[in-house]
């Protein structure tokens, strides 16, 4: 596996987690919660834009 691909998993994984983290609050931070799952899409975009294009050897 790619090491960029790899980093970008592991923040992706990272996001989800603080995500999950967040809604256990008894009351959640909306705006960290819109902020967090803005940056989760964002690196999903560019983990399937980097997936997407044919690998070089």
């Amino acid at each position: 596996m790619n090491p960029f691909i790899y980093r970008l998993t592991v923040v992706h994984h990272k996001l989800d987690g603080e995500i999950r983290r967040e809604l256990k609050k008894r009351v959640p931070d909306s705006f960290r919660l819109l902020r967090l799952k803005k940056l989760k899409l964002a690196v999903k975009d560019r983990l399937h834009g980097h997936l997407l294009k044919p690998q070089m050897a």
